[in-house]
């Protein structure tokens, strides 16, 4: 018997190349395994309309809704109400929600996955809950502290604004786990963070981690050097029109790589990623500050640099940025914000370091060979634990109506550390 399950995400889930799409698109992999999938998403950036075939060659039906420029934000103003976050009228496409409420009214799917809790008001109303046997939504982070961090350092009026997104994305992240059957979290952390949020909903809440493709992030692929000078090179890898990676890229090139050109050679800091915001371009003036804006591909970045650095002030979930740059070999150096989340010892498989001058020490101890094993550790325990064959392992049960939070299995907490995946 077909199995069908619909699958509903916020962007468009290919090519891999950054983390929600890397998980996006590795989970369609998995489940394709054992569901026929109905993809339905939004399409936000024109270029993704290119990779349509890739995703029809994974799933049954694509239904891609065009959203983007300024009428987004104008449509989430439109549709805003007192006591709900301008998140449900940014994500709500009048097209998709149609294609939607049909499938549902002729019962086309047994199960709807709901890839972040923006999409689950599309099968949160009653015909959701007649049409569809179970209804999982993987939340992956916990997006209103997001708010509520962004909203401690942002001047009036975006801190009102901060605050109130932060305080009803909130509501309506305990309103989607209540509806659904089961809720997913990127890291451990996050769940058990979200079970103190929302307590009612403790009993089925869990996590997945991210993965890495160990083929693909393989140090012993021959890739070909894009530096041309011999300087040691630090490199940061990230989508850099994304808050969190703008602060920390300015921060470090403003507060610790001034520490670090004293040396000799003076090292480069190489700011990898697409879409550069001008305050992030603006860093390019700076002497040993390199931008390069999109790239056809990071690993050649990471396979030839010296340190990778993760100095992200503001940190939710798992950075993939951190798991790449281990799997390739390359000796990382995080906050501890971006280490969080990671099942990576520090000190053994990456250094972590808080504030500018211990930051800046530690990359002078891996510059001066004082860390000659920690590149070798950061591989291996990427291959003991982040595989997608294993991280994935855990999915297929929370699927099942008797599995986790399953009507017939009863209350379940989040897994201990150390489940399913060895730390």
């Amino acid at each position: 018997m077909t199995r069908r399950l619909l699958f509903l995400a916020h962007r468009c889930p290919y090519p891999p190349n950054k983390g929600e799409k890397i998980r996006g698109w590795n989970l369609l992999k998995h489940l394709a395994q054992r569901w026929t999938i109905d993809l339905g998403f939004l399409l936000d950036d024109p270029a993704d309309a290119a990779h349509l075939d890739t995703l029809r060659g994974v799933c049954a039906h694509v239904e891609a809704h065009p959203v983007g420029g300024y009428g987004r934000y104008l449509r989430a103003l439109a549709h805003l109400r007192p006591g709900q976050p301008l998140t449900l009228g940014y994500f709500h496409a009048p097209g998709l929600a149609a294609w939607v409420n049909q499938g549902l009214a002729d019962r086309r799917w047994d199960v709807a996955y709901l890839y972040s809790s923006a999409m689950a008001p599309y099968v949160m109303g009653p015909r959701g809950a007649a049409g569809l046997r179970r209804r999982v939504c993987d939340i992956q982070d916990i997006d209103s502290e997001k708010f509520l961090a962004y909203a401690e350092t942002a001047a009036p009026p975006m801190r009102q604004v901060y605050r109130r997104e932060g305080r009803t994305l909130l509501a309506l992240e305990r309103q989607v786990a209540q509806a659904c059957d089961y809720n997913i979290f990127v890291t451990e952390a996050e769940a058990k963070r979200f079970a103190e949020l929302a307590p009612e909903s403790a009993g089925k809440i869990g996590w997945i981690d991210n993965g890495v493709d160990l083929d693909l992030y393989d140090p012993a692929l021959p890739l070909p050097s894009p530096y041309a000078t011999p300087a040691p090179k630090l490199v940061f890898t990230g989508t850099m029109s994304y808050r969190p990676n703008i602060d920390a890229v300015i921060w470090f090139a403003t507060a610790v790589l001034p520490l670090l050109r004293q040396r000799d050679p003076a090292p480069e800091f190489w700011i990898v990623g697409a879409n550069p915001t001008p305050a992030v371009s603006a860093l390019a003036t700076q002497p040993g500050v390199h931008v390069t804006g999109r790239v056809p591909d990071v690993r050649p970045f990471l396979r030839h640099a010296d340190v990778a650095v993760a100095p992200l002030l503001l940190a939710r979930g798992i950075q993939n940025k951190v798991l790449e740059a281990m799997a390739m070999g390359l000796p990382v150096v995080a906050s501890p914000g971006a280490h969080e989340g990671v099942r990576a010892e520090a000190g053994r498989d990456l250094l972590v370091a808080e504030g500018a001058p211990a930051m800046a020490a530690a990359i002078d101890a891996v510059l001066d060979g004082r860390h000659p094993g920690l590149g070798p550790a950061a591989r291996q325990a990427i291959l003991n634990t982040y595989g997608w064959q294993a991280t994935l392992a855990r999915l297929d049960p929370m699927l099942e109506p008797t599995g986790p939070g399953g009507q017939d299995a009863g209350p379940q907490a989040p897994a201990r550390h150390g489940e399913g995946n060895p730390a």
